[in-house]
């Protein structure tokens, strides 16, 4: 690495190692590596990056290297690039929630026109919470186990940032 800024953005923050270790997913001897100017991969800098909110060259006071300096420049555009591909993704998958939230309407207003009908026995009301809880914990099994894994896989120098800082740790 060329003369790391990492403890110098740390500290800035008020952070220690600790800290910064939690915040962006990585080992905390990881962070003493890369502040004592160890090197490290460009998956390790760009998480470190997101947990201080700057960019991979800003890690650095500077990047003596013209191939770690296109490297690092190229990792800052994926992201970027990531970032809007993902928000774009997103917002296709809110279109599954707008779609639930219609459905359960009509249900709602089919079941309540129901029981105003002479012949019901009134249990089809029964079907308006059913709606609601199942399919509010189905949508959000389907969010979490299934749309979620392939936008992280999708784009996985996003996955972090979209999740907290709660996801696994990594070296």
């Amino acid at each position: 690495m060329n003369e790391p800024r990492i403890r110098d953005l740390r500290t800035a923050r008020g952070w220690s190692q600790e800290r910064l270790a939690e915040a962006s997913g990585v080992a905390v001897r990881t962070i003493q590596r890369l502040e004592a100017g160890n090197d490290a991969s460009l998956e390790t800098l760009s998480l470190v990056a997101t947990a201080l909110e700057v960019s991979v060259r800003d890690l650095f006071a500077s990047v003596e290297s013209d191939r770690l300096g296109i490297a690092v420049d190229g990792l800052d555009q994926r992201i970027a690039d990531e970032r809007a591909a993902r928000a774009r993704a997103e917002r296709a998958q809110r279109g599954w929630r707008y779609l639930y939230v219609a459905l359960g309407v009509v249900v709602t207003a089919v079941a309540i026109i129901a029981v105003g009908s002479p012949s019901s026995s009134g249990e089809v009301i029964l079907l308006v919470p059913a709606y609601w809880i199942g399919g509010l914990l189905a949508l959000r099994f389907l969010e979490r186990s299934v749309l979620g894994p392939r936008l992280d896989a999708r784009f996985p120098l996003t996955a972090r940032e979209a999740h907290g800082a709660h996801g696994q740790e990594r070296s």
